[in-house]
């Protein structure tokens, strides 16, 4: 079985590539950390597979949380502290997974890359 990670993130905030680069470590990161150690260990023995995708605004970015999470899937909604580009509170990006290809794939599968 194949695994992967989707990093989504929200276009319309519009951030500097650091920033971007930043919240989407830290999706990577924090999802990565809550996943059931069996999928952690093969997902990073087999590369550590990763896609960041896009989508146009809040709204979108909680309803894929709600479907990855009644699929079963780790998620983890970023939200910025505010103490530089954005304000405090902002949700920036959502991790998902890592987990199988497909499962990720059912989820985010129609999305656009960044």
């Amino acid at each position: 079985m194949q695994y992967k990670q989707a990093i989504v993130v929200r276009a319309d905030l519009k951030l500097p590539k650091g920033k971007l680069a930043a919240q989407v470590a830290h999706a990577s990161v924090d999802a990565a950390t809550k996943t059931e150690r069996k999928k952690f260990d093969a997902w990073k023995q087999q590369g550590q597979m990763k896609v960041v995708l896009k989508v146009e605004g809040e709204k979108e970015l909680k309803k894929l949380m709600i479907d990855a999470n009644n699929a079963g899937l780790v998620t983890s909604l970023i939200i910025d502290a505010g103490h530089t580009v954005v304000e405090p509170g902002t949700v920036t990006c959502l991790g998902i997974g890592p987990d199988s290809e497909e499962n990720i794939n059912a989820i985010v599968g129609k999305l656009k890359l960044l």
